[in-house]
């Protein structure tokens, strides 16, 4: 039977709800293929301090009337983030890893599968108040789909069969919880799943980055984020989207829930957030665009002008091309001296649905406005800080906008309790998603999918798989992160 979630009272509000660091911290991806890294990685080191790697620290920022409000003589109180609906936990049982983890080897290996998909924009012409009336009409998301002992008989069969009722729901609701099923509580099983519905795998868009690990890479499997290094760490509400690439669909998947607590997965729909939004914010953001900043470098404000804008040239040069990313490396947009960094290209806070043409907040505003990372949990490196400027100045958002987009955000956050089998499948142009903080250990994974079937949207490039190596060199670094990470922000 197909349900909606029951929201809770306000005052049982979900506990220190997190985004994963990987959204900001994956962006900074090296190919040690060529020898321009390693000098440029050389000079870096020489020239740059230690302290963009070190936990963060209280900053005094520059006197620009953005900036001025964001400081702070002291890091201001961090408070855990709110969600509208928080469904109750139910305890179900899984397997062991040892069982979950098993991949059917009889079944092709997907490692060599799709590239992610370039991002379809179509954001010109809006009329804000107009597609906030039409975004009111949608459904309200996501649509809960409870397996009853019928269904479960039915294994893979149930997914064939239903496939086509299954896919319009997908497009209407934009997220569809698949609640107590036995097939996805394993890796082999999970992939019954998504093949029985004829969903087509493709790299996460971030992939290039190095911290996208695999939990069965013949599988398509991506891991969540489930280091012990980052379950303190929140990363908001976000689809898994750059300007450049953008996977259509998503099912994320749940195998062990958090053991000692937490772990809650997030997921909001872009259409109930565009539609709360203050008209007049709404207004300000589109016309003025956005850009977001994805990665700090600090260095040494005293070095002579010349060695700074060396070293800008050479990670412009030798390093930033190796992200699949449009990134224009600028000094001090956020009124820090001596801080370089990567920002993505202007983008609308606002896009078309590739299908249904209707209007959806499509950005990751929530996730990386530094306003809001410094008033929650959060366990991200200065090197690792993200940040949300209006396009036309480069100032940084204002608190007030932080906040109206938190507000907004927040209201229609749906907490998860999923639970071994769970699977959440997202339409990534309509669903924004996160994961709250942990205890224990935890083990989520996710598959993205491409345009199945649309050839021209898909494109034909595939993964080059000789190029992973460096991916899962990162992916060891970071499991060195200390367990229990907590950055000192301002």
């Amino acid at each position: 039977a197909a349900t909606l979630p029951q929201s809770s009272s306000s005052s049982t509000q979900v506990c220190n709800l997190c985004t994963t660091a990987t959204s900001t911290s994956t962006k900074h991806h090296v190919n040690t293929t060529t020898m321009k890294f390693f000098t440029a990685a050389t000079l870096l080191a020489a020239f740059t301090s230690v302290s963009s790697f070190a936990p963060i620290t209280t900053v005094q920022h520059g006197a620009s009337s953005s900036s001025l409000l964001s400081s702070t003589l002291s890091p201001p109180e961090r408070t855990a983030p709110d969600a509208g609906s928080i469904p109750e936990w139910e305890d179900r049982p899984g397997l062991t890893p040892e069982q979950f983890m098993k991949s059917d080897m009889s079944k092709p290996d997907l490692s060599g599968m799709w590239e992610c998909p370039l991002t379809r924009w179509n954001s010109d012409d809006i009329d804000i108040r107009e597609a906030q009336r039409e975004a009111k009409k949608l459904p309200k998301s996501p649509l809960e789909m409870r397996a009853t002992a019928a269904d479960n008989a039915m294994g893979a069969d149930y997914f064939s069969k239903n496939s086509e009722k299954i896919r319009a729901d997908l497009l209407k609701y934009g997220a569809i919880w698949f609640r107590g099923f036995d097939l996805m509580k394993s890796v082999s099983g999970n992939r019954e799943m998504h093949e029985a519905l004829g969903l087509d795998p493709c790299l996460d868009p971030l992939h290039s980055s190095g911290l996208r690990k695999f939990a069965s890479e013949r599988d398509a499997l991506y891991e969540e984020v489930n280091k012990p290094s980052l379950r303190q760490h929140y990363i908001g509400l976000h689809n898994e989207s750059t300007a450049k690439r953008t996977a259509a669909y998503a099912a994320f998947v749940c195998f062990q829930k958090a053991t000692e607590g937490g772990g809650r997965f997030l997921v909001a729909d872009g259409a109930a957030i565009l539609a709360e939004l203050k008209p007049e914010t709404l207004e300000k953001l589109y016309n003025r665009k956005i850009r977001i900043s994805v990665s700090n470098l600090d260095i040494p404000p005293a070095l002579p002008g010349v060695v700074k804008e060396g070293i800008k040239g050479l990670v412009d040069v030798a390093v930033a091309p190796k992200f699949d990313m449009d990134l224009e490396m600028i000094y001090e947009s956020d009124g820090k001296p001596g801080r370089l960094q990567a920002v993505e290209t202007a983008e609308s806070p606002i896009n078309r649905h590739p299908v249904t043409g209707i209007p959806i907040w499509f950005n990751n505003a929530h996730n990386h406005a530094r306003k809001l990372r410094d008033r929650r949990p959060c366990g991200v490196p200065e090197v690792g800080m993200t940040e949300v400027f209006y396009a036309d100045t480069m100032e940084p958002l204002d608190l007030e906008d932080c906040q109206e987009i938190k507000r907004a955000s927040e209201k229609h956050i749906t907490a998860l309790s999923m639970e071994p089998g769970d699977v959440l499948l997202v339409d990534n142009y309509r669903a924004l998603h996160g994961r709250d903080v942990f205890q224990g250990d935890r083990f989520h994974a996710v598959t993205w999918f491409t345009w199945d079937s649309n050839e021209e949207w898909r494109g034909d490039e595939r993964r080059i798989v000789e190029k992973n190596a460096w991916n899962q060199v990162i992916n060891g670094m970071m499991d060195w992160l200390p367990k229990d990470f907590e950055s000192n922000q301002s």
